[in-house]
Order: C-alpha cells, then sequence, then structure tokens
C-alpha cells in the first residue's frame, strides 16, 4: 500500500466515523448519560478534525481526496447506553486499525501525526468502556 492509498482508506474511514459517531451522538441524553454524552461529543470534534487533516494531506500532495459516501450503514438497537458504547467502541477499535496502517505506511512528520491519532483512538476506546492494549490497532499483538 502506498502512502497515498493509506491516506485515502483513512479519510473514507473518518468520514464513515464522523458519521456514524453523529447519528451515535443522537441517541444519547446528555442529562441521561452525561459521560457518553461528552465522549461522544469529544470523538464527533476529534474525527471531523482528523478528517480535514486528511483531506488536507491529500490536497497538499496533488491527490483527489475520496468523497464521503451519501449515507453509512449505521447500527441497529441503539436504545440503551450500553448498546450506544458498544457501537462507540466498535467504530474507534475500527479507527485504530486504520491508523495503524498509516503508521506503517508514512514517514515523518506525517507519521508522527498518525501515531499521535491512535495514542488518542485508543485513549477514546477507554471512555467507550474498552480495555488498554499494548498495541492499539494491531489485532495480532492483542494477546501480550
Amino acid at each position: 500500500m502506498t502512502t497515498l492509498e493509506a491516506l485515502r482508506t483513512t479519510l473514507a474511514a473518518e468520514h464513515a466515523a464522523v458519521y456514524v459517531v453523529g447519528a451515535l451522538g443522537a441517541q444519547t441524553s446528555q442529562s441521561g448519560a452525561p459521560a457518553l454524552y461528552a465522549a461522544l461529543q469529544d470523538a464527533y470534534v476529534q474525527h471531523r478534525a482528523q478528517r480535514d487533516r486528511l483531506d488536507r494531506e491529500l490536497r497538499d500532495r496533488g491527490a483527489e481526496p475520496v468523497a464521503a459516501e451519501p449515507a453509512y450503514a449505521l447500527p441497529e438497537r441503539l436504545g440503551t447506553v450500553a448498546a450506544v458504547e458498544r457501537q462507540a467502541l466498535e467504530l474507534e477499535t475500527a479507527c485504530a486499525a486504520t491508523y495503524a496502517a498509516l503508521v506503517a505506511h508514512t514517514a515523518g512528520p506525517l507519521r508522527r501525526w498518525a501515531v499521535e491519532v491512535l495514542v488518542r483512538t485508543a485513549v477514546r476506546e477507554l471512555a467507550f468502556r474498552g480495555t488498554p492494549e499494548m498495541f492499539p490497532g494491531v489485532g495480532e499483538h492483542a494477546d501480550r
């Protein structure tokens, strides 16, 4: 995978993340689940900023960024706080894997940024009841 392909793949994942996190936030009450609401708000802001950075990175390299899909499949049965947390955790886990791949296919300042995002993503997983991992986003090392 080239750096441009990794950037495009990560941008596509961020388009989906922004959409899904927004939908999860709509299923959450600020008064009923303030910690979850705050975590989703933070995730939404972070994913938008990351999406915008990836878009700029591609444009700065003379490449056309991938466009967002008109809609994305949304999880079903989001009627409980636990269900929303579970879906948010799945989303962040998938994003960690995507950023781990970006780290593997970049160098220099872009790689440093990708590592920073990977760390933030791993920390966000904890807000959604995830467990700490030694190598977030890298499934083959999850048992260490």
